[in-house]
């Protein structure tokens, strides 16, 4: 099996609700998304995938959906003030945490074409959460 793997950093905030600890309050990140992307034969080029391929494709639905904004849950009562005031913000179902970003970066890398093995994304320098594709 060969792999190869595209960093991507972004930033995003975002806030846990029904949680008891500092992070139940709106705060930042500047996170580093690490996109492992395999395969059991190489292709024509004598590669896995182009690393400007993972790049335009991934980081630009990163750059679009989760860059600069805040990820909120939508039930979040965070939601309408900032719809109110034009905060830019990506919703989801269920509490934004670095485990639900992992999973939403690798399937829609998935989605687009590519064999990920998984994705890992470093919340901070010292911790990440990853994800494995089936």
């Amino acid at each position: 099996m060969y792999s190869v793997t595209k960093r991507i950093e972004f930033c995003y905030g975002h806030r846990l609700l029904d949680y008891d600890g500092v992070c139940k309050h709106p705060h930042g990140h500047n996170a580093v998304a690490e996109i492992e992307v395999r395969t059991t034969s190489l292709d024509p080029r004598n590669m896995v995938a182009d690393f400007g391929d993972i790049k335009r494709v991934v980081k630009g639905w990163i750059d679009r959906e989760l860059d600069h904004k805040m990820i909120l849950r939508r039930d979040d009562p965070l939601v309408e003030p900032l719809r109110q005031l034009g905060e830019p913000m990506f919703l989801v179902d269920s509490n934004p945490t670095v485990e639900l970003i992992a999973q939403l970066i690798c399937n829609y890398t998935r989605q687009q074409g590519f064999d990920v093995g998984g994705v890992r994304v470093w919340e901070t320098p010292n911790a990440y959460a990853s994800y494995q594709a089936d």
